[in-house]
């Protein structure tokens, strides 16, 4: 069981973004545990904080980027990915990391830099412990020739990265395999500089990018030569490449223990791996909350043949809600609807997905007690957009239906609703209601 670290001072480094051209100074404060790596614009009014946190990342070209709607405003940070690398590397968990710039340096183009300020801060550990998440299950990203899996794996992270020729620029293709360690990363990725290809310059600056690359920070590749510079490693691009992944992967929710194998993959791909992991860790989370007949009944005030939830099986408080519908030969509706090929009518299908999210309504705004007595108040619908039917619903099928929270107030709340059978889309609506007494 390993404990959450931060930095024992503040450190400073100051230099120019790789892609703004502007200065930017950093300074890193240390953090209580649980804070996490905050980014703050101490160069816009407020100083606006951005935590990193899967939910602000945006893509941008040939960087990762955090952005957030602070106060009305869409605040960014951009080139997260080397000093995170570091983080990670380090093992450092909390973080304040001032900046005087929208983008973080970019330094020699690697991390090094950033592990020996981070380093000559003094690397504390706190009295909390890391959560880690063990990977249960394969998790898998792949587009065109790239491709990045996760495989479960109990002894930390190990990343194993193959880059190919890279259009020729490479001798050969690179394999670089590391078990991640801080010292393991500190002497084989964080040296790694970004690269790119000579005829890709002039199409990245013509985009606004690369104006603070030069050809000591970037490795850049006329054919098999170096342009002015030396590698670090006879594999520094595919070296380069893990360190981005070891970055991005900063946005996973917890400390990962899982084999990570990418071949040819970049920022896109991290993300979306990145993005299916922390579904992962989400739904391997949830509270065993699950609701029986039983418990409905307590809650809702319909009974059969109006009742339209047979169970709850997946909850997660204040955020969405899985409920069951098993479609029988017995449905009431059967014999008058469409005889002899009975389907379920819509306005039924909307109905049990408005029943559902009633269930995680009563239980958010606290109606569970007064329910069970007999009173309290109940939601009554409102409205509904968006309601759409893709396919019909017939007896002997099972009814699965999602519940997803897009405003809850006291009084009136919002959701999305959407009917799978056999992971095949029924129907979906906006549903909105209002709380009324019983």
């Amino acid at each position: 069981m390993s404990r959450q670290r931060t930095i024992a001072a503040e450190a400073t480094v100051t230099g120019i973004g790789l892609h703004s051209g502007e200065s930017c100074t950093v300074v890193f404060r240390p953090a209580p545990p649980g804070t996490g790596r905050v980014f703050v614009r101490a160069d816009l009014p407020g100083r606006p904080a951005i935590t990193s946190h899967p939910d602000r990342l945006a893509q941008r070209m040939r960087r990762t980027a955090l952005v957030q709607t602070i106060a009305g405003t869409e605040v960014e940070v951009h080139t997260t990915e080397h000093c995170l690398a570091a983080c990670q590397g380090l093992g450092l968990d909390n973080l304040i990391i001032e900046l005087s710039a929208g983008e973080l340096p970019g330094l020699d183009g690697s991390a090094r830099d950033f592990c020996d300020v981070l380093r000559s801060a003094g690397i504390v550990e706190q009295d909390a412990v890391r959560p880690h998440f063990d990977l249960a299950a394969p998790v898998a990203i792949g587009e065109g020739k790239a491709s990045i899996v996760a495989l479960p794996w109990r002894n930390g992270l190990k990343i194993t990265y193959t880059l190919d020729d890279h259009g020729g620029a490479l001798p050969a293709p690179q394999v670089v395999e590391l078990e991640m360690g801080e010292d393991s990363f500190v002497r084989e990725i964080a040296p790694a500089r970004t690269f790119c290809l000579a005829k890709e310059v002039e199409a990245l600056r013509a985009a606004g990018l690369g104006k603070g690359a030069t050809y000591q920070n970037t490795c850049v590749y006329d054919g098999v030569r170096i342009i002015d510079n030396e590698l670090r490693f006879k594999d520094e691009a595919a070296r380069h490449k893990v360190l981005d992944l070891i970055g991005d992967l900063a946005h996973v929710a917890r400390h990962l223990n899982a084999h990570i194998i990418a071949v040819r993959t970049g920022h896109r791909e991290n993300m979306q791996l990145v993005q299916a992991l922390n579904r992962q860790i989400r739904a391997a989370e949830l509270p065993p909350f699950v609701f029986d007949l039983a418990r409905i009944l307590d809650l809702l005030p319909h009974r059969y043949p109006m009742l339209l939830v047979d169970r709850i099986v997946a909850y997660e408080p204040g955020k969405r809600i899985t409920g069951i519908k098993n479609v029988t030969a017995n449905e009431p509706w059967c014999t008058g609807h469409f005889p002899g090929a009975p389907v379920m009518p819509g306005v039924l299908q909307l109905e049990a997905m408005s029943q559902t999210g009633a269930v995680l309504l009563l239980n958010e705004l606290g109606e569970v007690d007064r329910a069970v007595a007999g009173g309290g108040r109940v939601p009554f619908l409102m409205s509904l957009d968006k309601a759409k039917f893709r396919r019909p619903v017939r007896p002997g099928d099972q009814l699965r239906i999602e519940v997803e929270v897009l405003r809850l107030r006291s009084r009136m709340s919002a959701c999305a609703a959407k009917a799978t059978v056999d992971g095949e889309l029924c129907a979906e609506a906006e549903i909105r209601c209002m709380m009324v007494d019983r």
